[in-house]
């Protein structure tokens, strides 16, 4: 089964376009070096929860839009082998312009899932 890395990040609208171009750029990387896709989604149809939901769990700030983006791999092992290869790859240091990312990194949520369920 394939394996996913699954992201929610907070990206001021002021940096939107910004946070796109930096998404191409490492999506190409990722694609490169053997990702089987590579999305990210601009949140259109997204409400605060009464217990939780995704502006709650970003925190997110009115001047703010949540970003939901994933990356598929074959396996968790090939995610290992690709994400290596891409920490290491000197235009990923080159996506960070002189301001820093165009988002809070420090809000970001994260995380590795296997694929269970797939139609």
């Amino acid at each position: 089964m394939a394996y996913v890395d699954g992201f929610v990040v907070p990206v001021p609208k002021k940096n939107l376009a910004a946070y796109r171009r930096m998404s191409q750029k490492a999506g190409k990387i990722w694609r490169e070096f053997g990702a089987l896709e590579y999305r990210e989604c601009v949140a259109d149809d997204v409400k605060p929860g009464k217990v939780t939901s995704f502006p709650q769990g970003v925190k997110l700030k009115s001047d703010e839009v949540v970003v939901f983006s994933w990356i598929v791999y074959k396996s968790r092992a090939q995610r290992d082998r690709i994400n290596a290869k891409v920490m290491k790859d000197p235009r990923m240091d080159a996506l960070v312009g002189p301001e820093g990312m165009p988002f809070d990194g420090k809000r970001m949520v994260f995380g590795g899932f296997k694929v269970f369920v797939s139609l």
